[in-house]
């Protein structure tokens, strides 16, 4: 129960408090750390903060892939290399 509470608490403190910057991949690795972190030892909380961490590290890695693909497009139509 009293872990439960705290990831309750813990879950409801990153999402009210991260702006969206932030929160981008910390929801949904958030999540599924969690849900990891319950059936290898009931440690969800601690999943939950280290798919936060794992999430927005991966969101952020993709959105500058996207953003270096872009500019690549951008030079080739523009004729420029």
């Amino acid at each position: 129960m009293n872990t439960r509470l705290t990831a309750v608490v813990l879950a409801s403190t990153m999402i009210f408090t991260a702006s969206n910057a932030n929160a981008i991949g910390c929801l949904t690795g958030g999540a599924a750390g969690a849900v990891a972190g319950h059936y290898a030892g009931h440690h969800a909380v601690l999943g939950a903060v280290g798919g936060c961490v794992v999430g927005h590290h991966l969101a952020k890695k993709h959105k500058a892939e996207q953003r270096a693909a872009a500019q690549r497009e951008s030079a080739q139509t523009t004729g420029h290399s």
